[in-house]
């Protein structure tokens, strides 16, 4: 009596497939083997399913009970075999008589509780892509997954709340309606940040500088006394960015159905992930890792922004591996378990204070501090971050001045015009991703604003990273101008924002 039944297993974000093979032998003794590399979790399933089974009125296998996992080479975890395990008992007992969904057809996963509910799983998304590129007609979940196997076209996709349900689906009993797909177009929005610009009093180059970054998604770093406004432009710098596009939607949702952090019943992450990890964030936390490698916050982020807040205080080693990160907008994982790459193309905004007090001192003392404190920021990263701004103290007079800043829309405006210039130009790259030839093909300098670039160079000593990371800014400056040349004028400000080049 044997019985296969197709599931999945998680590598990463990405579904690799998984056939349960369930073979029972009634003259031997009651005993129960899972083989295939399961964790603790896929073995102790099976007494979860026993559970199950009987308590929704289920015959129990009498004697011998295999289960393979296939291929079985490759480590399974996690709950999600309960369902197959299930079904492919009841089906080895002949449980399940044939007329409804043809097994053979369908992709099953789903962990069960005692009393036969089907609880949800980390992966759906990439299970029912998985679904589809097999050639599969059929995906059965749990019903809090249903939506969010939906946004996958091209296949039907089945929530279930009881394995009662799963039996009846199988048996033809219970006729169902397949989950409608979903418009992920129509469900995009724009992230809600929870502070508007005009609240902001003063600050208005740090604006500037935040409106260059969101249009380019240039990385950025803001340095200045302790309560300055800081935090406070990075929680309303979610408001400027541009809506996700369906693709980019749909990639961020992978990540966060694989890290199971996905809120449940929605279906789909419609906005731009903001991830703010606290300073005492360790290295697996933030890039990712464990024995099983995960996302981490820099993948959490992929498609939106990493935001650090008192940058100096986070481990040196933690900072260290965002340099690889940053460069290649990836994260490979190797572990003795395996490979694993996420992607990690997010844009990075830090800020911090001068010193460890919060401010400068005056004369030579509080130069010394605001050296040593800046120290603790390695060269090759800050060559890494394109814009460096300074967020001067606030005078009083513009603190109690009743007249509210440059608002949100109205920065929003400025950046919806430079992204709409930049991709008539060169399409969806934006202008902190462009490399090699062509950023020289798009970035051509007239004489002027070359010689400009040249003397930059040989006074502040930039490196070849940074020469790049200008051009780059300059381009997004004059997209903000709707200018086709980069003028000098671009460049000189593009120069002024490598503020800490310029401390060396």
């Amino acid at each position: 009596m044997i019985a296969k039944i197709r599931s999945f297993l998680l590598h990463g974000i990405d579904a690799l497939g998984c056939e349960v093979e369930i073979d029972i032998d009634d003259s031997q003794i009651d005993r129960e083997t899972v083989v295939g590399l399961p964790d603790a979790a896929v073995r102790e399933s099976i007494e979860r399913v026993r559970a199950a089974m009987g308590n929704s009125g289920y015959p129990q296998p009498k004697g011998r009970v295999l289960i393979n996992l296939a291929p079985a080479d490759v480590r399974k975890e996690g709950p999600m075999y309960d369902l197959p395990f299930a079904v492919g008992l009841l089906m080895a007992q002949n449980a399940v008589p044939p007329g409804g969904l043809d097994p053979r057809s369908a992709l099953l996963a789903g962990e069960l509780a005692l009393d036969g509910r089907v609880r949800p799983i980390r992966g759906a998304l990439a299970a029912a892509d998985l679904a589809r590129s097999m050639g599969l007609e059929t995906i059965v979940l749990p019903s809090e997954n249903a939506r969010e196997a939906a946004v996958v076209p091209g296949i039907s996709v089945f929530g279930v709340g009881t394995l009662a349900e799963v039996v009846g689906l199988l048996s033809g009993q219970i006729e169902a309606e397949p989950m409608p797909p979903l418009d992920v177009a129509g469900m995009l929005a724009e992230t809600s940040p929870g502070v508007d610009f005009s609240e902001v009093k003063g600050q208005e180059s740090v604006k500037r500088a935040l409106v260059i970054a969101a249009s380019g998604q240039h990385n950025l770093l803001m340095l200045g006394p302790a309560g300055t406004g800081k935090t406070m432009m990075a929680k309303a710098l979610p408001g400027i960015l541009p809506s996700l596009t369906p693709e980019e939607a749909i990639d961020v949702t992978r990540i966060y159905s694989a890290a199971g952090q996905l809120d449940r019943g929605k279906g789909l992450v419609a906005s731009r992930p903001v991830r703010t990890p606290h300073h005492t964030a360790s290295s697996p936390a933030i890039v990712g890792g464990g024995m099983v490698p995960r996302a981490g916050e820099i993948s959490l982020a992929h498609h939106g922004v990493l935001f650090l807040d008192e940058l100096a205080e986070f481990p040196r080693g933690v900072l260290e591996t965002l340099r690889q990160p940053l460069e290649d907008h990836v994260v490979t994982i190797a572990r003795a378990y395996g490979t694993v790459r996420f992607p990690a193309s997010f844009m990075l905004v830090a800020a911090m204070n001068p010193t460890p007090r919060g401010d400068v001192a005056p004369g030579e003392v509080g130069k010394r501090e605001m050296e040593r404190y800046l120290s603790k920021l390695s060269g090759p990263l800050l060559d890494r971050i394109d814009i460096h701004v300074e967020a001067p103290a606030v005078p009083f007079a513009e603190l109690g001045s009743k007249q509210p800043g440059t608002s949100t829309a109205e920065l929003r405006e400025r950046v919806d015009r430079a992204k709409a210039h930049a991709r008539r130009r060169q399409g969806a790259t934006p202008n902190a991703r462009l490399r090699g030839k062509d950023l020289d093909r798009l970035v051509e300098l007239k004489p002027a604003a070359r010689t400009l670039l040249e003397q930059a160079l040989a006074q502040l000593g930039l490196s070849a990273r940074a020469y790049d990371k200008v051009r780059r800014t300059a381009r997004t400056i004059a997209d903000i101008d709707t200018s086709d040349e980069v003028r000098p004028e671009h460049v000189a400000e593009a120069v002024q924002y490598r503020l800490l080049d310029r401390r060396v």
